[in-house]
């Protein structure tokens, strides 16, 4: 006797199927779950990486006049993420850096110039190596103005053997990498934030620069073996609301009249720190309104050329009592013959693994050109070298930190390494003049101006 009938035989394969069925949509379930879940963690961790990526790399296609751009380019140029130090390393670069830094000379120095495809930097650099030192670079390249001008300089460079590290002050694995490299004997520190105007738009920039990345050189700098003697930059902005004229390096300069001169008077006084705490040799050298070839966009001198070539009206200040605001203008070749001496004349550090073992040399001059000359004067000195009468425009002086009158006193420097400026205002806009015109491509009525006038004495 069969055990089932043909219905329940049916029933069973009916239930069968059913239960079949039931899995299969269970299983198609538990998958559909599973892909969800999957889909919605590849999501999150690529919105994460989206906002990391946001947050260290942001965007670089604002116009070169936006505040942003500038802003976030130097935060990220801070941060080192890409910097030469993660990227640049490896046997090849550190080949290029040791040879750039070597010396050519007996007893020649291995000087790390900061701020080398600046202006001063650029030039400053070029001098060195001529006479035999080893230079490196180093430059942000940050676009404070137009960075091909200082790629232009970058290449100046290549050609006379100087290697420009790319990477910023803040990158503290990058310095303690290059001290690693090279042995400095010298370093030239010029990179800054300038400009006493732009200070009012992100004075945060002249921090991270003037201070937190002058502390970052000096701590890396302080640790080395041997501790390099140090040169650097300060302004004749410390100067401020001093009314004693000319300025010497006795006078009050405990009253900045911009941020800019605050931070480069901050940096004077952690230099005297770091001389007391650590042995560090350091020397300031206060500039006074630097001109020349390759000069810097954002100086006077610089943008008039531009606007009465272009014909465009022209700024003139005058000080509130309607005075002429005059400058003590200093050609490049000489602020360059002042830092050369310097270095010259530094003494060594005495400090080592970051312990002081006895007084160190700390000081600091006037690099200016004794002559103040009215802004006025300037500009009838650049129609008469480019032809074109200027459209001015004269305004009251605005509150913005600017000091109508500077007037440095370099007996000191004169004294200790014979600092002697040559070059009078008239002779220096000339060589300007003749390199702005065949840098820019002027038209060539301009360069018959220019060559057809006689060289005045120095």
């Amino acid at each position: 006797m069969p055990l089932y009938t043909a219905a329940d035989t049916s029933k069973t394969v009916k239930l069968e199927r059913y239960n079949s069925y039931l899995r299969k949509i269970h299983s198609s379930k538990i998958i559909n779950a599973s892909s969800k879940l999957l889909f919605r963690a590849t999501l999150l961790v690529a919105l994460l990486l989206v906002l990391v990526f946001a947050v260290n790399y942001p965007p670089l296609s604002f116009s070169s006049s936006s505040d942003n751009h500038r802003l976030h380019r130097r935060s990220f140029l801070s941060t080192g993420i890409f910097s030469s130090s993660s990227l640049g390393g490896g046997a090849a670069w550190e080949k290029r850096v040791r040879l750039s830094s070597a010396p050519r000379r007996p007893n020649g120095f291995s000087v790390l110039v900061t701020g080398a495809a600046g202006f001063v930097g650029s030039h400053c650099s070029i001098a060195l190596k001529k006479r035999g030192d080893g230079v490196l670079g180093l430059d942000n390249f940050n676009d404070y103005y137009d960075p091909s001008l200082k790629r232009a300089r970058q290449n100046l460079l290549e050609k006379h053997q100087v290697f420009i590290v790319e990477g910023d002050l803040n990158d503290g694995p990058l310095l303690t990498k290059l001290f690693d490299v090279v042995p400095f004997t010298h370093v030239l520190h010029l990179a800054a934030q300038a400009g006493v105007r732009y200070a009012m738009k992100n004075p945060q920039s002249y921090v991270r620069s003037n201070i937190a990345g002058f502390v970052n050189l000096l701590e890396v700098a302080k640790t080395a073996n041997p501790q390099p003697a140090i040169v650097w930059a300060s302004a004749s902005s410390v100067y401020g609301l001093n009314t004693e004229n000319p300025f010497s390096e006795e006078h009050r300069t405990d009253q900045p009249a911009s941020l800019y001169a605050a931070t480069k008077k901050a940096g004077e006084e952690i230099a005297h720190t770091y001389n007391h705490i650590y042995g560090l040799s350091l020397t300031g050298l206060r500039f006074f309104t630097v001109y020349g070839p390759w000069g810097r966009p954002d100086m006077a001198y610089f943008f008039f050329t531009k606007d009465i070539l272009q014909g465009k009206s022209i700024d003139i200040y005058q000080t509130q009592d309607d005075k002429e605001v005059a400058r003590d203008f200093t050609y490049i070749d000489d602020i360059v013959k002042g830092c050369v001496g310097a270095l010259d004349t530094a003494e060594k550090s005495t400090g080592s693994g970051g312990k002081k073992k006895g007084p160190a040399q700390l000081r600091v001059y006037n690099l200016g050109n004794t002559s103040p000359v009215p802004v006025g004067k300037l500009v009838g000195i650049l129609e008469g070298l480019l032809g074109t009468k200027a459209k001015k425009h004269v305004i009251k002086m605005p509150r913005n930190g600017d000091v109508p009158y500077t007037h440095a006193n370099v007996s000191l420097a004169y004294r200790d390494f014979g600092y002697k400026p040559a070059t009078d205002l008239a002779a220096g806009l000339r060589k300007f003049v003749k390199w702005y015109v065949g840098y820019y491509g002027i038209h060539p009525r301009v360069k018959r101006e220019i060559s057809s006038r006689p060289e005045d004495s120095a």
